[in-house]
């Protein structure tokens, strides 16, 4: 197996899919990133729904951690707890900016290891979509698959500035368009058109790895 502990080794652990849905009579889309890691599905979940194991390697999280309650992460999405079948299932809504969501993450057992299924639906904004495409969503779930997995091999967490910096470097930008590839032929597959598909990739990884330029 690639070393885990490396971005670029960790963005070829990760099969990802693209699929056109519905919900409620609206559009969506349905970003779904599957990766084994190398701890039992016990130890798995627990990283997952740990209120003191979260800050690890995402961020603190507050609220009723429980089925029909809502959470809400610092700083960044919260929601309500729809289904929690430990150590199987977790799904939720994921609101942010204004706008909801739908996250359900599926836990199985892989031999020694654990299969994640991250299945993440959203109703399409045409205008955002053809300017990134999906990168602009996975290419964060690639680096919060990456920062998991970082931190069960090590017990570390990853520093956030030196995660932001690296990503401006030539091994950032290495990684950054290996995902957007990635999201890209994925959105492809589902029948989005080629060049329009790459011109998004390539605005995208422009966004992840161009350090913004001080105001004049």
């Amino acid at each position: 197996m690639s070393d885990p502990k490396d971005p670029i080794a960790s963005a070829g652990m990760v099969a990802r899919e693209i699929r056109t849905g519905e919900r409620n009579g609206t559009a969506t889309k349905v970003l779904v990133a599957r990766r084994a890691y190398r701890s039992t599905r016990a130890d798995v979940w627990d990283a997952l729904t740990s209120r003191e194991r979260l800050p690890r390697w995402f961020q603190p999280v507050s609220g009723d951690l429980e089925v029909g309650g809502r959470y809400q992460f610092e700083a960044q999405a919260g929601g309500s707890i729809e289904r929690c079948d430990a150590p199987e299932l977790l799904a939720v809504t994921w609101e942010f900016g204004g706008g909801m969501s739908w996250l359900e993450v599926r836990l199985s057992e892989d031999g020694g290891g654990t299969v994640l299924e991250l299945v993440h639906e959203a109703p399409v904004d045409p205008a955002m979509w053809a300017q990134y495409g999906p990168g602009a969503v996975g290419i964060g779930w690639d680096g919060l698959l990456h920062s998991f997995g970082y931190y069960l091999e090590t017990d570390d967490s990853l520093d956030p500035d030196e995660w932001e910096q690296w990503m401006t470097s030539p091994e950032g930008a290495d990684y950054a368009r290996r995902l957007g590839d990635a999201w890209g032929a994925a959105a492809i597959a589902d029948g989005d058109d080629p060049d329009e598909a790459k011109a998004a990739v390539d605005a995208v990884v422009a966004f992840y790895t161009v350090p913004p330029q001080p105001e004049a």
